[in-house]
């Protein structure tokens, strides 16, 4: 069984015990503490990728959201500044996502 599928099976685990209505304050902590971590590491990740994606909006004039739109719809043709500027726009959006995932909004 590979890493994360165990790692989802223990997740399981503590949610079927929670339905359940056992409660533990250590757990409940853990948690909590888990996800802040988690928000944190993405947080940093976010501003890594949002300074990336500044610089191309600088260079072409052009903001990101525009850009992905248009690049994805074939007006931009493939440059390769385009292609890694396009990676970058989608690995921001992976990672907002999953901010806002942790934070309980989606």
């Amino acid at each position: 069984m590979q890493l994360n599928e165990k790692t989802i099976e223990r997740l399981q685990y503590l949610e079927a015990v929670y339905r359940q209505g056992y409660r533990s304050d250590l757990i409940d902590q853990g948690v909590d503490k888990i996800i802040a971590l988690e928000i944190a590491s993405a947080q940093s990740d976010l501003s890594d990728l949002q300074e990336r994606l500044r610089a191309f909006e600088r260079r072409y004039q052009m903001k990101s959201e525009m850009f992905y739109r248009r690049f994805r719809s074939g007006e931009l043709g493939d440059d390769p500044d385009f292609v890694e500027w396009s990676s970058f726009y989608e690995m921001w959006d992976s990672v907002r996502k999953r901010v806002e995932i942790l934070r309980g909004r989606l």
